[in-house]
């Protein structure tokens, strides 16, 4: 099933982002969803992982799991003393709960999703010693390993170089393929378009939505520039 999302309203305490949203993402697909800076983009991808409230209207999860959820790789403090190998361990607390010791199964996912990340060789290398674009790969792999239904990714390649955004797609695509629910936040267009679905917002409203080609030539967004006015604040876990 489909997860839907009916007349949202949600925001941040007294301030409104997201204003009647109504939309139908498609199951085991990748919906790619764009707009200016403060648009609300980060703020959806909060209300679908369930830690943003609506103060109005249903979200409806068509069966779902828990979601896997990937924030920006600065989102994670440096002061954390973890390592690559601990980072990923933590998707498993979505089934396991906190600080409960690793069954040999879960060992077994951590080390899968390290590989597909190809971060297996960074395992006991600090998280704030990482390069972005390994920083972001482990996030992902995190995500991974919660082996959700839904995987949410806030802009997961922003700022990396070619070969790091080539690898997450590759790995977007083959989770795509196992039947996972993609829901991707992107300035970029180009990356956009290689989803099966796209959602345009602006000013907290969502003004577009279908294939990414009409989408994105129907509005012109190609031209936007990187960052507009002040961004949304951050939604976090």
């Amino acid at each position: 099933m489909s997860v839907v999302l009916t007349d949202v309203t949600a925001g941040y305490g007294r301030r409104t982002v997201l204003r009647g949203l109504s939309t139908r993402l498609p199951r085991a697909r990748v919906t790619a969803v764009v707009g200016p800076n403060g648009s609300g983009k980060s703020t959806l991808l909060g209300v679908l992982a369930g830690i943003i409230r609506p103060v109005h209207g249903t979200v409806e999860p068509g069966g779902a799991r828990r979601p896997g959820y990937v924030v920006q790789r600065d989102a994670v403090s440096d002061a954390l003393p973890i390592t690559v190998r601990e980072t990923v361990a933590m998707g498993r607390w979505a089934s396991r709960g906190p600080w409960r010791r690793l069954t040999a199964h879960d060992r077994a996912v951590v080390d899968a999703c390290m590989a597909a990340l190809d971060v297996s060789s960074l395992a006991g290398r600090r998280l704030s010693t990482l390069s972005g674009g390994q920083r972001q790969r482990v996030l992902l792999a995190q995500g991974l390993a919660q082996e959700p239904d839904l995987l949410l990714l806030d802009e997961p390649t922003t700022g990396l170089d070619a070969a790091a955004r080539e690898h997450i797609a590759g790995v977007i695509e083959r989770e795509s393929a196992r039947g996972v629910t993609i829901v991707h936040v992107t300035h970029d267009p180009a990356e956009a378009a290689r989803a099966d679905h796209c959602l345009l917002l602006d000013e907290g409203r969502l003004v577009a939505q279908g294939p990414p080609a009409a989408v994105l030539d129907a509005t012109g967004a190609s031209s936007w520039p990187a960052a507009t006015a002040a961004a949304e604040p951050r939604a976090r876990r």
